[in-house]
């Protein structure tokens, strides 16, 4: 059986190694017709509508969260919108999310050793305090593992507790977000009160975050506060109890369906084979998701528009995706994933985009290094006359690729310059007016001039890996605990 196995090891290897070096000289060799076809779409889109597309989402809707009214009439708005460039296929796509969640307002103050208010909000998805608020003494918290909240519980009972996320983090998010998944109700098994998350921006202002993945609503009140704040309250818990109170009114509700909203045009000659190109419509709801995500969704529908405008077919079907559920932990991209599996065999590749409008550079190829070498023809004849030349070999499961990159299907993330994004990111300020048009649309014109090659090439661009080969790839980037704590991968 062992050297069976490994034969048929060498002759899978040996097959890749085949299928990349036609793919490599395929992508080489892009016909002057493909060619000046993805140029001409490049154009279509740098002259097309989509920031007055992002200004009909961004002010027209507001934030999205995912199951709320605004998003609900967003995702019809975008079914609309595909339709109206003469796709046929386009459906809105239900899945179902644990708990619904509305923000309301929320007001905090210190009570000792001195009085002043506080700049506080609620994290997300948690719940409403009691009328009147809660209050409590502060006590800080470094390590939310299970062992040491039952050690400190008579330190904990009846107190708010600030997280310490500078030293709970200091490994990575990845390795502890079980861990603080878990804690709240660790904390509330003590006896604390509940918890207070520092933000780390100046000024005071706050971005909205949750500490869950998944959507569930939390079983202790949770608020945010601002940095300076937080900042004076350790400082001065240095000489004594420091004493705060706040109160928050959130609506929450049980299961919530959210639609992912899917269109498709169908391929000429391979038709059951195909490209998706996506983009998460949900949003935070403190600005109005301009960046995050609402130039990757607008471009996801002006890519659509300029395709289905370019009178001909692609020889693969390319689907287009706009997802709910992102900022809860991938929710749409994964239970899409779940409900087509038995096509994803089929799938040769996902084009997503999602991290705001900030300078192109080119992809993400998410650490594989056959994907790699497969687009490098690609992005040096073509891209990099676009602006969009570089592939970047980082691996990341921080958005809507990811779902799919667990499949073993190549995986491309649009790559940009960050800065701007983070500036904003989940923040009130995220609006239409920081989006920079000529940046913004060179992204655009990535996007189509890569999925124009890739659906047009006789050959997918390189094959599926095993579910062994992306076992091997999260491991090495941290990634496998975290899926696992999540329930998205099971090694």
């Amino acid at each position: 059986m062992k050297f069976n196995s490994a034969v048929s090891g060498v002759a899978v290897w040996f097959s890749l190694i085949v299928l990349t070096s036609a793919s490599l000289q395929l992508y080489a060799q892009i016909s002057p017709e493909v060619r000046d076809t993805a140029n001409k779409l490049a154009g279509s889109v740098y002259t097309g509508p989509s920031m007055e597309t992002l200004r009909e989402l961004a002010d027209g809707f507001g934030g999205r969260l995912s199951g709320s009214p605004a998003h609900n009439r967003a995702a019809e708005w975008a079914a609309s919108k595909f339709r109206s460039y003469g796709i046929q296929n386009v459906r809105l796509e239900p899945f179902t999310m644990p708990n619904g969640w509305q923000r309301g307002w929320a007001r905090g103050e210190m009570l000792a050793p001195l009085a002043r208010p506080l700049h506080v909000e609620s994290m997300g998805w948690a719940p409403s305090t009691p009328d009147g608020g809660v209050k409590g003494e502060v006590v800080v918290l470094d390590d939310v593992s299970t062992d040491n909240i039952k050690a400190k519980a008579a330190q904990l009972k009846g107190k708010i507790v600030l997280l310490d996320t500078a030293k709970i983090f200091a490994d990575g998010w990845q390795k502890v977000l079980g861990a603080v998944m878990a804690a709240p109700q660790h904390l509330k098994d003590v006896g604390a009160v509940a918890t207070i998350l520092p933000d780390s921006t100046k000024s005071n202002v706050i971005g909205a975050t949750s500490l869950d993945w998944g959507g569930h609503s939390s079983v202790l009140p949770g608020a945010e506060l601002g940095m300076e704040d937080s900042v004076l309250i350790r400082r001065l818990m240095e000489k004594g109890p420091v004493s705060i109170q706040f109160e928050l009114h959130n609506t929450t509700s049980g299961a919530t369906p959210v639609n992912n909203v899917v269109a498709e045009i169908r391929g000429s000659e391979l038709p059951d084979e195909w490209i998706i190109i996506g983009a998460h419509l949900d949003s935070w709801d403190f600005g109005t998701g301009a960046e995050d995500n609402g130039t990757g969704s607008a471009s996801v529908l002006d890519v659509a528009r300029a395709l289905a405008a370019a009178g001909k077919a692609p020889r693969r079907s390319i689907r287009f995706a706009l997802w709910g559920g992102e900022e809860e932990g991938l929710l749409g991209s994964y239970a899409y994933v779940q409900a087509h599996l038995n096509e994803m065999g089929k799938c040769v590749a996902v084009l997503n985009t999602d991290n705001g409008s900030g300078h192109p550079k080119g992809w993400k190829v998410e650490g594989r290094k056959e994907l790699k070498d497969a687009m490098q023809p690609i992005s040096d004849s073509l891209l990099k006359d676009i602006g969009g030349g570089g592939l970047s070999m980082e691996t990341t499961y921080d958005t809507d690729h990811g779902p799919f990159m667990l499949q073993g299907i190549p995986s491309l993330d649009l790559w940009v310059d960050m800065k701007p994004y983070f500036e904003l990111h989940h923040k009130s300020s995220d609006t239409y007016d920081k989006v920079d048009p000529v940046d913004f649309k060179a992204g655009s014109a990535i996007v189509v001039a890569t999925a124009w090659v890739i659906a047009e090439a006789p050959k997918p661009i390189v094959g599926h890996i095993d579910h062994a080969a992306v076992a091997e790839m999260l491991k090495k980037e941290g990634l496998d605990q975290l899926l696992t704590d999540v329930g998205q991968w099971k090694p």
